[in-house]
């Protein structure tokens, strides 16, 4: 039963180790004695601390690269006692003609530094370059891997012009119907970094028939074909809109439609030539961010939605806007293509990546800044970033209809002891509407929270999940929701023997005010 138990019983190896050190190896003539003594532990005897895995594969590593290290010095030392020596074959059939090699190419040893030795500096420089080489081929080989970039192409003119008051040339673009067929007329100034060519992206020639819509779209000056201007404002910009009404045809009022940063020179249509509006659509308007009129709240919502290099180009622009043509030409001016988001420093939402990674957006993107960029220049955007910031002349709040009496002086006075007071309504009389994603993070819903307030008539249309570019470009349904709030149930383009109609779809103006989420 012992013997069992001794044989089904299994020792560690430490147990085994101990049996082999304490084993004095003496043999008696009976019994073999088992020592059945341990070992006692030693007070304050360092424990022997157990090596990770981490340790043992270092270790395995430095053994190497030791080992190695050697290795390459035996080497070295073999070749210089047997091959490099006067008696070896080799350097008997070669020796001549590498020395005559040598003599030659040693004006190269001038390119050395003093302390190093030609012997061994070449063989390093070789090396490296040997090195160098390979990782171009390697670079090489993952560039044919990767889409090469894009490079911005020039094209042929192709705009209509009219020539302004003071000489310079103004280049726009029609789609739609006729003048003498068009039922509703509407102006499009465009953004920064846009065109002529953009208007409504993606919108259909057969809804604005089915409308009756004229759509006539511009270059500001100094973008696409139109010339620049020597000294750009708003109030200029507002001219210049009136005197491309008249030139194309528009007699009656017609409808201004703004986009982002281009929705400035619509709202100073709204300013100084408000007689001549019909009604005004904004989509995602920008406003100044450094608006005196907005809250903390507003501000705070703002600017906390920007990436901080978008920051920092505002900030350059309401500072120091000469130095924002280094940035321009690191990007849009650079001669190669590049997404909107990098070169405007653009956080987006779901849908806006969604829609950006399209090849349609991709097309529109880079044909509307080759057409954006055409002159090369970087005065007109830098004229354009710091128009944005600064002040505009005006408030948004001028734009509110009230009722103002005339009452300073004394004739006035007296004319109100004996007669009703004459007073007039001041402000812009037609409807106003804005439509704004509220997921966009490019120009975020607090800023059309301040032009709600300031602005209480204007229609606020409040877009869920929708972003920056996702409502307004290339959707059919977007399109024909947009006309139809605009100008009611579609009529399709007058008859040539008809007047032609240019008064808001709303009618009455006090029935157009109001907001709706």
């Amino acid at each position: 039963m012992k013997m069992e138990e001794m044989r089904g019983r299994v020792n560690t190896w430490r147990e085994e180790l101990a049996s082999l050190v304490e084993d004095t190896g003496i043999r008696y003539g009976g019994e073999p004695v088992m020592s059945t003594t341990t070992r006692k532990p030693v007070e304050n005897e360092p424990e022997i601390e157990k090596e990770n895995l981490k340790d043992q594969v270092t270790g395995f590593l430095k053994s190497w690269g030791e080992m190695l290290l050697e290795l390459g010095k035996g080497c070295k030392d073999i070749l210089q006692q047997t091959v490099i020596t006067e008696d070896s074959f080799i350097m008997q059939k070669l020796g001549g003609p590498v020395a005559k090699v040598s003599g030659r190419l040693r004006f190269l040893n001038e390119f050395l530094p003093e302390d190093r030795d030609p012997v061994h500096a070449w063989p390093v420089v070789f090396f490296v370059f040997i090195l160098a080489l390979s990782a171009l081929s390697l670079t090489s080989n993952h560039d044919n891997l990767v889409q090469p970039v894009k490079k911005v192409r020039m094209h042929l003119p192709s705009a209509s012009r009219i020539l302004l008051p003071d000489g310079r040339n103004l280049a726009y673009r029609e789609l739609g119907v006729s003048a003498n067929r068009a039922r509703f007329s509407v102006i499009a100034p465009h953004s920064f970094l846009s065109s002529r060519l953009a208007g409504i992206p993606g919108v259909k020639t057969s809804l604005l028939e089915e409308f009756g819509v004229r759509l006539v779209t511009y270059d500001l000056p100094g973008f696409g074909e139109s010339d620049p201007c020597p000294s750009r404002n708003l109030n200029s910009s507002a001219s210049d809109l009136q005197d491309l009404a008249d030139s194309v045809g528009i007699s009656g009022k017609f409808w201004v439609l703004g986009y982002s940063s281009g929705s400035m020179h619509a709202w100073a249509a709204l300013k100084y030539i408000p007689n001549r509006i019909a009604g005004a659509a904004f989509f995602a308007p920008m406003i100044n961010p450094y608006e005196s009129g907005m809250t903390k709240e507003e501000m705070r919502r703002t600017w906390e939605e920007w990436l901080p290099r978008r920051k920092l180009m505002f900030f350059l622009a309401h500072r120091f806007p000469k130095l924002l043509s280094h940035f321009y030409r690191q990007t849009f001016l650079s001669g190669k293509h590049g997404r909107i988001d990098k070169w405007m420093s653009l956080s987006l939402s779901k849908k806006d990546e969604v829609l950006i990674e399209g090849p349609i957006f991709e097309e529109f993107w880079h044909r509307d800044v080759e057409e954006s960029v055409r002159q090369g220049n970087t005065k007109p955007f830098i004229e354009e970033a710091v128009l944005q910031l600064s002040n505009w002349g005006f408030s948004l709040a001028d734009l509110q209809v009230r009722k103002e009496c005339q009452r300073r002086g004394i004739l006035p006075w007296l004319r109100s002891m004996y007669s009703q007071e004459q007073c007039e309504l001041v402000g812009f009389l037609g409807p106003i509407h804005i439509w704004q994603g509220m997921d966009d993070q490019v120009v975020p819903p607090s800023m059309t929270n301040y032009i709600n307030r300031v602005l209480p008539a204007a229609v606020i249309h409040k877009l869920p999940y929708e972003g920056h570019f996702s409502y307004f470009f290339f959707c059919d349904e977007c399109h024909w929701q947009i006309f139809s709030t605009l100008f009611g149930s579609p009529q399709g383009p007058l008859e040539q023997k008809m007047a032609m109609v240019e008064a808001p779809f709303e009618g009455d103006t006090k029935e157009a005010y109001g907001t709706t989420d």
